[in-house]
């Protein structure tokens, strides 16, 4: 089983001649990933696992799983007694 991370598509890189590239918002930790077989355009959404994208995603959906996230990071904040520093990118 994978775990795919929603992202925001800030910018596509079209340097690479055989591989587009795309800078990667994940919640505020920015990433470079491939989207070579993803039809995206800057502002879409997309699922990501591993560097790649995998699929788009609407930005509503996004929403929802970058909220539910954010909430298992606080539960599991709460229930450890662990802080969980979300500031770092």
């Amino acid at each position: 089983m994978c775990l795919a991370i929603p992202g925001k598509v800030i910018h596509i890189n079209m340097d690479l001649p055989d591989l587009k590239m795309a800078r990667v918002d994940f919640d505020g930790i920015i990433r470079n990933i491939c989207v070579e077989w993803v039809d995206v355009e800057e502002g879409d959404y997309v699922m990501a696992h591993a560097g790649v994208a995998l699929c788009s995603i609407d930005e509503i959906e996004a929403e929802k799983c970058i909220s539910d996230f954010r909430r298992i990071l606080l539960d599991i904040e709460i229930e450890d007694n662990y802080p969980i520093n979300t500031d770092a990118k």
